[in-house]
């Protein structure tokens, strides 16, 4: 017979599947050191973030010392780094330093993009090493491999559920196609989820959550109602002082969370 403990937790359980896992993509921050960067994620009691960095990148890739140093402040903070954005994967190498810098910083998750034959090998590896890897969307001036969901369902063809999706909303609708169109189709690849903005399609020229073009409300709603459990990392790119515009993004994502 359920006791009425039972049933508590059991409907926490369920409660708890209709929220999001909200946090930050640390690109946001770009111009501040970490220790500023964590200051500013304290006080907005964020405790989850994808490093995207640029110093950590792999186009000039950062020393084991630089995560094993990020990691031990993170920890301090209270903070966890569910994920790491590589950008683009092309060596061998490139899968080694994605797999070792992953894991110094405590992620499960890697976000980059990679064509041909490499995206195999990304996935043996990682799935040995009991890592996922998300396929990252963007919009550029020039051509990119990954713009639709087309192009990426094209990229996964053929590999194991190790290799999924780390969905862009803003850079989908950067590209001109539908964010929300977007989550339900890649539903069963997703990984991460980037929760951006933009002014409008063909450029990535960010604003606030819920000011452009990207139809965060309904991408939020379609998110609850797969009922998507990784993260959704709000991601801001501006230069310059970002801490009010974060707080109101933050204000925002949370309160169609509580919805």
């Amino acid at each position: 017979m359920m006791t009425r403990r039972s049933f508590a937790r059991l409907a926490a359980a369920a409660f708890a599947t209709d929220r999001l896992d909200l946090g930050i993509g640390t690109f946001s921050y770009h111009s501040l050191s970490i220790d500023a960067m964590i200051e500013r994620l304290s006080a907005l009691r964020v405790k989850e973030i994808e490093m995207s960095r640029g110093e950590f990148m792999l186009m000039k890739p950062p020393t084991p010392g630089m995560c094993v140093t990020a990691r031990k402040q993170f920890d301090r903070a209270g903070i966890e780094c569910v994920s790491y954005y590589t950008a683009t994967i092309k060596t061998n190498q490139d899968i080694d330093y994605a797999v070792k810098f992953a894991k110094l910083l405590g992620a499960r998750n890697v976000s980059g993009d990679a064509t041909g034959p490499i995206l195999h090998r990304i996935d043996e590896r990682f799935t040995r090493e009991g890592l996922t890897f998300g396929i990252h969307n963007h919009w550029f001036p020039q051509k990119f491999a990954y713009e639709s969901v087309e192009d990426i369902l094209n990229g996964l063809s053929g590999l194991s559920k190790t290799c999924g999706s780390t969905l862009d909303v803003g850079q989908m609708a950067a590209c001109g196609h539908d964010p929300v169109d977007a989550v339900r189709r890649l539903a069963a690849y997703l990984k991460v989820v980037h929760l951006k903005d933009v002014a409008g399609a063909g450029a990535e020229h960010n604003v606030l959550l819920g000011r452009g073009v990207a139809r965060i409300a309904d991408v939020v709603a379609e998110l609850k109602k797969i009922r998507f459990t990784g993260l959704v990392a709000i991601e801001y790119e501006k230069e310059g002082d970002v801490d009010d515009d974060m707080r109101r993004n933050l204000e925002y994502a949370r309160g169609l969370n509580d919805l």
